[in-house]
């Protein structure tokens, strides 16, 4: 059964590499935020803000807040930031 924070249920639309129990007691809003290369729920939540090269990992770019992102230098992730 799911309660009010989607708990008790996996999300997921497609393939996952996150375990079938943790999937069934996080809530809808973390699974939303995991990057569907790890969890897919189809949702778009998570996303790079990149908008040049990056030498940083697709997963690691769409799971870090993007004040995080920003911060890097833009030789390292290009975020157009000046």
């Amino acid at each position: 059964m799911q309660n009010q924070q989607g708990q008790g249920a996996s999300h997921a639309t497609g393939g996952s590499k996150v375990p079938q129990g943790a999937q069934e007691k996080l809530p809808k809003s973390v699974e939303d935020n995991v990057p569907n290369t790890v969890h897919d729920t189809g949702s778009s939540g998570s996303k790079s803000h990149a908008v040049g090269d990056s030498k940083v990992p697709k997963a690691v770019q769409e799971a870090v807040p993007e004040k995080l992102e920003r911060a890097l230098p833009n030789s390292i992730h290009d975020t157009g930031d000046k």
